[in-house]
C-alpha cells in the first residue's frame, strides 16, 4: 500500500492536473480509500495552498451534503465543506463561461454574508444568526474533476467539495426580514421547472448548516471571518447544465437569481 503522505501528494497532483488541463481524472479514492475524511481534507488543504500561493483570494466557504438523501447515497452522516475563491464568483458576468467547467450541475441555495467572525468556543444557533449581515439567493454551479461524477465521500471532499462557480442574486436581506427554514424554492432550466425544495431540505434549517460549518471550520483552525460568503447547501435536487442554458431560481421571501451559460466551450 502507498505511504499515507505519498497518497495525499498523489491525490493533490491528480486533481490539480485535471483542473489545469480541463480533463476529468480517475477517482482519488484509489489512493485515499473511501472512509478517511482527514486524508481527504488534507488533500483539499493542499490544493487550497497551491491556489493561495498562485495569488488566489478566499471569499468564503460552501457547505455540501446537506440533503439526507445525498448523505445516504454516499454513506455519511454529516455535511462537508469546500473553499470559495474570488475567481469563482460569477455574479457580475453577463454569461457564465462554460469553458471553465468540466461537467457542471446547478443547485439553488441561500448565501449568508457574515458581519462577525465565528471563532468563539461556545458557538450556538443564536451566535450564528447574529453573525449574519445579509442573506442572498444564490446558484452554486457544482463541478467535479472526477470523471463521470464517479465520487465517494473522499473524492468529493478532496476535490474541494466538488466546487465550481457561484452566482449571487441582487436581493440582500437581513434575517429579521425572512426565515431561512421557511422558504420554498423553484429552479428552472430555461422555462422548464427542474427542481423544487425548501429550507428544511438543508439540514432542517440552512442556519443549522451554517452552525455546523462554523464549528467545523473553527475546529480545523480556520474559522469563518467577517465579510465571507457561505453557501448553505442545496434547497432541492441539483440539475445538469448545458451550454447556452439559462438557470434561474425563485426563493420565496428572499428573491431570485439567474445565470446564463455561454453557448460554447470557447
Amino acid at each position: 500500500m502507498t505511504d499515507h503522505a505519498e497518497a495525499i501528494t498523489a491525490a493533490v497532483d491528480r486533481l490539480r492536473t485535471a483542473a489545469e488541463k480541463g480533463q476529468p481524472c480517475a477517482p482519488v479514492r484509489e489512493l485515499l480509500g473511501t472512509a478517511d475524511l482527514d486524508a481527504a481534507y488534507r488533500v483539499q488543504r493542499g490544493l487550497t495552498e497551491h491556489r493561495l500561493a498562485a495569488g488566489a483570494v478566499v471569499t468564503g466557504r460552501k457547505i455540501g451534503l446537506t440533503s439526507p438523501a445525498v448523505q445516504q447515497q454516499l454513506g455519511v452522516d454529516q455535511p462537508d465543506f469546500g473553499v470559495l475563491f474570488a475567481d469563482m464568483d460569477a455574479s457580475g458576468l453577463a454569461e457564465v463561461p462554460t469553458s471553465r467547467l468540466l461537467q457542471p450541475k446547478a443547485e439553488a441555495e441561500i448565501a449568508f454574508v457574515l458581519a462577525k467572525d465565528l471563532d468563539r468556543d461556545d458557538l450556538g444557533l443564536s451566535a450564528v444568526r447574529a453573525a449574519v449581515a445579509y442573506a442572498v439567493p444564490a446558484l452554486e454551479i457544482v463541478d467535479s474533476r472526477v470523471a463521470d461524477w464517479d465520487i465517494s465521500l473522499t473524492d468529493t471532499v478532496a476535490d474541494n467539495a466538488s466546487s465550481g462557480l457561484y452566482v449571487l442574486g441582487e436581493t440582500w436581506l437581513p434575517l429579521d426580514a425572512f426565515e431561512p427554514r421557511e422558504v420554498t424554492m423553484r429552479m428552472y432550466a430555461d422555462s422548464t421547472l427542474v427542481s423544487e425544495g425548501n429550507g428544511t431540505a438543508c439540514l432542517g434549517d440552512p442556519l443549522n448548516a451554517l452552525l455546523w460549518l462554523a464549528r467545523t471550520a473553527r475546529d480545523y483552525g480556520d474559522p469563518l471571518r467577517t465579510g465571507q460568503v457561505v453557501l448553505s447547501g442545496a434547497l432541492g435536487p441539483m440539475v445538469s447544465v448545458s451550454p447556452g442554458m439559462t438557470v434561474s431560481a425563485e426563493i420565496s421571501g428572499l428573491g431570485t437569481v439567474s445565470a446564463t451559460f455561454t453557448a460554447n466551450h470557447s
